[in-house]
């Protein structure tokens, strides 16, 4: 499943997870820490949508 941020467009990979940013591949978007932010533009988790 991927997710994509709707203040920025970053999209989040479930089966990538964000290495660079300490979140293991297979992690799910709704196992990321409450107080996940965008890497980008640091909207907080609630700021994103599910992909079509």
């Amino acid at each position: 499943m991927k997710y994509v941020c709707d203040a920025c467009g970053l999209e989040y990979d479930e089966e990538l997870g964000d290495p660079e940013n300490g979140i293991a591949p297979g992690t799910k978007f709704e196992d990321l820490p409450e107080d996940f932010e965008c890497p980008l533009c640091g909207v907080g988790k609630d700021m994103f949508s599910k992909a079509d």
